[in-house]
């Protein structure tokens, strides 16, 4: 690794952790550069991209909770659904697929979350208001997607968690806790299956928890839609990429 390719995921980690935290879906320009600049397989990005995913959410809560907004009660119904399917997601990606396979999935996931990044969510209140077997099945889904994939697991979340009663703010703020739970318990196992570069993971990881931080505090100061046309442009960008289709 070269200074140049340090600056680069170092910059992709600022640029993701502030589309992480204000919407979702930064790790798809975090995964792609992985693979590109630091030429490493697609299993080892995603493993290494986690260690960044998760400073960048307790960075992001720290910074909701500095503007007076709380995501940790409003988590508690959905984590434990989550965390069950996020441990069965990870060890089903790190252990069952080849990198080329993880490649290939990862790229044709891409195309319903893009449809998903250009679908505003609607706007509610501050509480979940779905029925608890709704919110089980739901969240257990999410989690086992975020446990296998991780990059655009933050934009099911907001989507899910808006259309259960959350307004935006509180719906991001609930999504960085229960993002930065379900990487603590998905990061051992790429870990212990040696799928992380850690000279990697501590620079995207600094640019991850800056990045985290400063997009929580605009998200709660209104500034979601900035981020909007280049999220969209990122997930059809990496949706390619994968894809084999340049």
């Amino acid at each position: 690794m070269d200074i140049t390719q340090a600056l680069l995921v170092a910059a992709a980690g600022v640029v993701a952790g502030v589309v992480n935290a204000m919407a979702g879906g930064g790790s798809l320009l975090t995964v792609s550069l992985l693979t590109v600049v630091g030429d490493l397989g697609g299993l080892v990005a995603n493993g290494t991209n986690r260690i960044g995913v998760m400073t960048q959410n307790l960075a992001s809560a720290a910074g909701y909770r500095s503007e007076g907004v709380s995501g940790l009660r409003r988590a508690v119904p959905v984590l434990a659904p989550a965390l069950i399917g996020s441990a069965i997601g990870a060890y089903t990606v790190s252990g069952l697929l080849s990198d080329t396979a993880f490649e290939q999935t990862f790229g044709i996931l891409m195309v319903p979350l893009l449809i998903l990044s250009l679908w505003p969510p609607k706007a509610r209140g501050d509480e979940i208001a779905w029925p608890r077997a709704l919110t089980i099945a739901v969240f257990f889904v999410i989690g086992a997607y975020g446990g296998a994939f991780q990059a655009g697991v933050g934009l099911l979340l907001v989507l899910a968690l808006s259309h259960a009663g959350l307004d935006l703010v509180n719906a991001n703020a609930t999504k960085a806790v229960v993002i930065a739970v379900l990487t603590v318990v998905a990061a051992p196992v790429f870990i212990w299956n040696d799928q992380v570069h850690w000279g990697f993971a501590v620079i995207v990881a600094a640019g991850f928890a800056v990045g985290g931080w400063l997009g929580a505090r605009w998200a709660v100061r209104g500034g979601e839609k900035l981020i909007r046309p280049v999220l969209a442009a990122a997930v059809l960008g990496l949706a390619g990429r994968m894809l084999g289709l340049y």
